[in-house]
């Protein structure tokens, strides 16, 4: 699962934007998934895949969202510290077997009482989160979930390959919080 989070006052077709460029990457690796409104600001994109750790997974999951940055680094980053996205859709690849997501139909509390929707790939263009509330979202879902949703799918070996090769995002931004957080005080002693 990745969940895409934009940037603070971005619109929805931000968010759709950065999400086309995950479908595209699953494409590239030959893998489909479905997509929702996170009944936030937010999508996630959901892929199922059988036979593999949760090791693999997440590794899997860490590599589509480096993929996706890299198909556009000025609209989408991976950056887990939020003062290092710069404005940037945030394609937060940490989901993936370790916590928890809102599920299909899920009301939020946010204003309005939105709910998390699914939502055709061919109709995310045309939607946006405020579309589904818990008092509009019965007429309004285009599709059911599990009409939405793949068959689990083999992982591709080089996609996984290359999320192993990749710093877990909230254990390297631990690090780096903890790094910057000496270099301040090293700073503000003078010792810098």
């Amino acid at each position: 699962m990745l969940d895409l989070d934009p940037p603070e006052g971005a619109d929805f077709a931000v968010v759709v934007r950065a999400a086309r460029l995950v479908q595209r990457a699953l494409e590239d690796a030959g893998l489909a998934g479905a997509v929702k409104t996170s009944g936030s600001k937010g999508v996630h994109v959901v892929v199922p895949v059988g036979g593999a750790s949760f090791e693999d997974v997440a590794a899997a999951t860490r590599a589509l969202a480096a993929r996706t940055e890299r198909l556009d680094p000025e609209l989408a980053t991976t950056a887990y510290i939020k003062e290092d996205r710069h404005g940037r859709v945030f394609v937060d690849s940490t989901r993936s077997g370790q916590s928890t997501i809102v599920a299909a139909y899920s009301p939020r509390i946010r204003p309005g009482l939105p709910v998390s929707a699914p939502v055709g790939w061919d109709a995310l263009d045309d939607v946006s989160p405020g579309d589904f509330t818990v008092t509009s979202a019965a007429d309004r879902f285009p599709a059911a979930w599990a009409d939405l949703l793949p068959e689990p799918q083999e992982l591709p070996a080089d996609l996984v390959a290359e999320g192993h090769t990749i710093p877990i995002a909230r254990v390297a931004a631990m690090h780096e919080g903890k790094r910057r957080k000496r270099a301040a005080e090293r700073e503000a002693t003078g010792e810098g």
